[in-house]
């Protein structure tokens, strides 16, 4: 079965950009027929925001994007925090330590930092010296047994002679991409110090023992894909296929966050806007040529490339589901027009209230927007 995975922080309230991940990773396991999951990664302690979790999940179903697996649906591919999934990366750590495709670093965070700037100075593109690479079987046991702390990193020099050849990376929206392993931290690490994943173990893992067929996920990811391949070579897993999400940016120009501007999606809500005029704004945004036989990886020349929807174009969720097709996105970065979402809301609100049930589900709308923006009343 198709599966896909919505896999937000917990960091802070959903944002736009986020939403639109979630969107495209729903219209896409819809289009073939599909599931998608609801994962938390939340593995990063010191960021976590009380709340956040809540959040993402209100915004979702206040946008009608049903998650088939996730927090509060008890079922397949469990858990889905990944704060309750450490003892399944710590038994794929040690796959990866027995198989020489590891090792322990003991170094402070003192000595890394000194040691960076050491190399920068003579200009080495070098992170890390592997200073610890060299430790003996004997030595880094006498550590652990000490109870010294340490991180796990992937031994990049011991992959050459230890993998098949590498595959040039491709993804589904951008094709085929340029080997960027020289771009790479100097053995990238692995496991943290407190017995935590990095997002690239836990991601890889995680995906893998879901069964995630499909990986729809932010551009800035895109840089990081060599590294994964890496992994499921590693670990001899075969990776599902990728798409990166051209990031979304604000009105004037700069990269949207969370905590920057008025881009999270409660504002929105508690706003009063329609949700499927903001799914309809973000869905369009640099949706590029629509190809006939949609729905499928497949960039063959014998495509036939028909008319993309105008960015304006009023569409329902179940039409967007019908005509998506993940290879038309551009690979440009899109800004996101107020105006535009202005007109689409208006039009669907035209749509809505042609009939009983759309006044009835608007009205709702209305006092949820309410009790929202003003929580004691």
């Amino acid at each position: 079965m198709v599966l896909l995975r919505f896999a937000p922080s917990p960091t802070g309230a959903l944002h736009l950009g986020g939403l639109r991940t979630a969107l495209y990773n729903h219209l896409y396991a819809r289009k073939l027929g599909g599931k998608w999951i609801l994962r938390i990664e939340d593995t990063d302690s010191a960021r976590y925001v009380p709340g956040s979790v809540d959040g993402i999940r209100s915004a979702l179903e206040w946008a009608g994007l049903g998650y088939d697996h996730g927090p509060g649906k008890d079922g397949a591919h469990g858990p889905y925090f990944q704060s309750e999934r450490l003892d399944l990366y710590h038994s794929y750590t040690r796959k990866l330590l027995d198989s020489g495709h590891a090792y322990r670093c003991f170094c402070s965070s003192d000595k890394l930092n000194s040691t960076r700037e050491k190399l920068a100075r003579t200009g080495s593109n070098v992170t890390y010296d592997k200073a610890c690479l060299s430790l003996t079987e004997e030595e880094v046991a006498r550590r652990v047994r000490a109870g010294e702390k340490s991180i796990v990193r992937l031994n990049v020099s011991g992959l050459d002679d230890r993998l098949p050849k590498r595959q040039t990376p491709s993804d589904v929206i951008f094709g085929i991409l340029k080997d960027a392993h020289a771009s790479l931290p100097t053995d990238p690490v692995l496991l943290k110090s407190d017995l935590f994943p990095t997002y690239h173990l836990a991601s890889i893992v995680d995906d893998h023992e879901m069964g995630i067929t499909h990986v729809l996920r932010g551009e800035e990811w895109l840089p990081s894909l060599p590294l994964h391949l890496d992994l499921y070579s590693c670990l001899n897993l075969s990776p599902p296929q990728f798409a990166h999400l051209p990031i979304l940016l604000n009105p004037d120009g700069t990269k949207m966050s969370k905590r920057k501007g008025d881009v999270q999606v409660l504002d929105f809500m508690r706003r009063g806007w329609e949700p499927e005029a903001l799914l309809n704004w973000l869905a369009l945004a640099g949706w590029g040529v629509h190809h006939e036989n949609g729905g499928t990886p497949d960039a063959s020349p014998s495509r036939t490339s028909l008319q993309a929807p105008d960015s304006t174009t009023l569409m329902s969720l179940s039409e967007l589901i019908d005509q998506f097709d993940l290879p038309s996105l551009t690979h440009r970065r899109n800004i996101l027009d107020p105006l535009k979402l202005e007109y689409l809301n208006k039009h669907h609100l035209m749509r809505s209230w042609q009939t009983n049930e759309g006044i009835e589900i608007h009205a709702k709308r209305v006092s949820d927007s309410v009790k929202i923006a003003f929580p004691s009343r």
